[in-house]
């Protein structure tokens, strides 16, 4: 589980994500489509935080199975690590690679079922709002012309 509770630490808050956007952006390369991906990233984590609010579902709770990473809140729906990196496979996928970025996608998506601190509709959902959040922000801002970081 070191790769899981790994990939748990880089995504909380979707930190690990936004400084793979700062790096890139860095690089002075494809500046405005790193800057926008990292946007989707971030309005992706909010969007996931704000539905995990309003539905308010519990993590799940074995007894004899206790999750194996700790949790910022009880709250499970949708996972906000799921938002944020199929966010981050679309705005960063381009600059990237897609198969390197759904491949780490996947491995977002199941480590948090592993970890025992989502169920599967959590995640599925979590990667759909995300992937949907992520496209629009990419779109409006890699097409707008005044937006040039």
């Amino acid at each position: 589980m070191p790769v899981a509770q790994a990939l748990s630490h880089f995504g909380e808050h979707a930190l690990g994500w936004l400084a793979v956007g700062a790096a890139g952006w860095l690089t002075g390369r494809r500046r405005d489509e790193w800057a926008a991906g990292a946007a989707g990233v971030l309005a992706a984590h909010a969007a996931g935080v704000v539905v995990k609010r309003v539905v308010r579902r519990e993590r799940p709770a074995f007894a004899d199975i206790p999750a194996l990473v700790g949790t910022p809140s009880r709250l499970s729906f949708p996972s906000a690590h799921s938002c944020s990196t199929a966010a981050a496979a679309v705005g960063f996928g381009p600059m990237v690679g897609r198969p390197a970025m759904s491949a780490v996608t996947g491995l977002m998506l199941v480590s948090r079922v592993l970890l025992g601190v989502h169920y599967p509709s959590d995640v599925v959902t979590g990667a759909l709002l995300g992937a949907g959040v992520g496209s629009v922000v990419r779109r409006r801002l890699t097409r707008t012309e005044g937006w040039k970081a």
